[in-house]
């Protein structure tokens, strides 16, 4: 039993178990991290959720804590991603349009009720629920082409977006209110060169081409690990903070951080669950859903490369359990976002010297004490450099999507290219809920269409032995005898993959293994014996028994004699319940292919 719940509550194990050698890595890690995450989790706050920089500061700590002590990754780190810190930003910016008042009483209060409703009552629930059902294998159902055309949307999305504060248009945007992708690329266009803010857009692009060097000088010095671990996020955000303070830049039309109230109303843990909420709760689902499913997906790729570099074992389900947790302990703090895990944030934790959770315990700690005491010092933060840390985050989204598609051109995968390219479109031309949900659907129906079709090839004999091989593999292989189909079923029976078993067979008794249209004249005699091999047969569920005993009377009708081979013990006594054993009778189950053809033929492969 103890063995059980450390394994479901792993800390149970590895805080007993901690090494003090290994608290100097996990702190180098936490605080290189968390110096990358506070600039990023207030500017994905700011720019893409349209809240206040405290929700994504406790967004980047609270969860973290949860799933140090739930999850099964050591480095994996759990806070806000730009992705879905958009999707809360859309969501958000839907319900301020609804309002039936011109401009709504108290809009930062609204978005913070949609967050909520979000995150409190929907993102967590929902992974937990997905992992307390062990659906984690959801991981791959969806394809990778699919999340490569939807993270690619969304960041020409997320730099669409934040192109408007960078060239100091907000205020614009109000009054033309562009709601739509096309409408924003169309409004920047008409707007960016003749109605910007000059100086905000030379301090966005300052910003940018800071970020992009000091990134550069990285990669070109990487042999040298403390350059490594120089933050240079946190460095543009210091630096912008000082200039804007002392040239004023405030007075000059460039809009900044200002003072940011930390909000608790006396409590600062409260309830999740509120009446206030209810209104937000059927308009957000669908966005919850999609971030439930994107958050595990990049979470669960992340988790799994860590595992493999670390040489550690991980479970998706725990994983999604953990995950849910973390989201759920994170809204009992008023004002978070979804937090999932990201593949960059957790590869830099690992380099930094993370080999425990600690690391993320270490990491929350710092980012709390942050968002206590050091937020008066970013009052002069530039908003557009925010923007600018945003689209830094633009290029990693992005990085391997030529990669993806030179692999896919090359491999001739048309229907992963398609998909790709529809996620794509209908994200930038409709919104991110149709673009995922209409190729989450094509997705789904091509894992059916290819589960509905068992995989099943006719057996020869290979001359002078009694070995039988797929004819389509063996070219030796041969039907030796005239009447008698035999074949090999190649997976386990259920109700999908068995539906359309009766048509198939048909089909492979006219026409062969080879692909044919049913206009085609048959190149086959009908059978008159048919030997199924179900060596490869594990488990056989009530649908199939039933839709076996169905085929087998129909063959029978037909003056069809059925034998079968190689039945595990499972699917036989399945076979019995359904009462195929009875209607076949015992003396049609046979050991082995060759036992069956001697009794359909009377004589031994030597005879023949």
């Amino acid at each position: 039993m103890w063995a059980k719940t450390r394994y479901y509550i792993p800390s149970l194990h590895w805080i007993p178990n901690y090494s003090l050698s290994l608290l100097g890595g996990d702190l180098t890690a936490g605080l290189t991290v968390a110096a990358m995450l506070i600039p990023q989790s207030v500017s994905y706050a700011t720019s893409l959720a349209k809240l206040s920089p405290v929700t994504g500061l406790f967004s980047a700590s609270i969860p973290a804590i949860a799933y140090a002590l739930l999850g099964s990754s050591k480095q994996l780190n759990v806070a806000p991603e730009a992705a879905l810190s958009l999707l809360v930003g859309q969501a958000v910016t839907a319900t301020l349009r609804s309002d039936p008042h011109t401009s709504p009483e108290d809009p930062e209060a609204i978005g913070l009720a949609v967050a909520t409703a979000i995150t409190r009552r929907q993102v967590g629930l929902i992974s937990f629920v997905l992992g307390f059902f062990r659906l984690g294998f959801i991981d791959v159902v969806l394809s990778r082409a699919l999340l490569r055309g939807f993270v690619t949307a969304v960041a020409c999305i997320i730099l669409i977006e934040q192109l408007i504060p960078m060239l100091g248009l907000v205020a614009l945007e109000h009054t033309v209110k562009p709601e739509t992708t096309l409408e924003k690329i169309l409004f920047l266009v008409e707007y960016g060169f003749t109605k910007s803010h000059h100086l905000t857009a030379v301090v966005s692009a300052c910003a940018l081409l800071s970020l992009v060097v000091l990134r550069m000088l990285k990669a070109s010095l990487r042999q040298f690990k403390w350059i490594a671990r120089i933050p240079e996020v946190l460095i543009v955000v210091i630096a912008s903070t000082i200039l804007s303070d002392k040239f004023d830049w405030d007075d000059k039309g460039i809009a900044i951080l200002g003072n940011v109230p930390i909000k608790t109303d006396g409590h600062f843990i409260k309830f999740p669950f509120h009446h206030h909420h209810l209104p937000y709760l059927k308009q957000t689902t669908s966005t919850a859903v999609l971030i439930s499913i994107i958050g595990f997906l990049d979470s669960i790729v992340a988790a799994k490369q860590n595992a493999a570099r670390y040489s550690y074992s991980i479970s998706p389900n725990r994983e999604l359990v953990a995950l849910g947790a973390a989201n759920l302990a994170g809204a009992f703090v008023p004002g978070t976002l979804p937090a999932y895990g990201s593949i960059t944030r957790s590869r830099i934790n690992g380099e930094a010297g993370a080999r425990t959770q600690m690391a993320s315990l270490a990491c929350a700690a710092i980012i709390l004490i942050a968002t206590f005491f050091l937020l008066p010092w970013l009052y002069y933060l530039p908003k557009c450099v925010l923007g600018s840390i945003v689209c830094l985050v633009v290029y990693s989204l992005i990085a391997e999507t030529p990669e993806d598609v030179i692999f896919y051109w090359k491999m001739g995968a048309w229907i992963d290219m398609t998909l790709m390219s529809l996620t794509f479109i209908l994200t930038i031309i409709w919104s991110v809920q149709v673009g995922v949900t209409v190729s989450l659907v094509i997705s789904l129906l091509l894992v059916v269409r290819r589960s509905s079709k068992t995989r099943m090839t006719i057996l020869g004999r290979i001359p002078g032995t009694e070995r039988w091989k797929p004819i389509d593999e063996s070219p030796d292989a041969q039907e030796d005898t005239p009447g008698v189909l035999i074949v090999r079923i190649r997976e386990n029976l259920d109700f999908a993959n068995t539906a359309q078993l009766k048509e198939r067979l048909r089909r492979l008794e006219l026409y062969g293994v080879h692909r044919s249209h049913p206009s085609d004249t048959p190149r086959r005699e009908q059978a008159s014996v048919l030997i199924f091999h179900m060596a490869d047969v594990e488990s056989c569920d009530a649908s199939a028994v039933q839709i076996f005993h169905e085929l087998f009377e129909s063959y029978q009708a037909r003056d069809v004699d059925v034998l079968v081979t190689h039945l595990r013990t499972e699917p036989r006594a399945m076979f019995e319940r359904g009462g195929i054993v009875k209607l076949l009778g015992e003396d049609m189950f046979f050991e082995d292919v060759g036992k069956a053809m001697l009794r359909v033929t009377g004589e031994s492969p030597a005879q023949r």
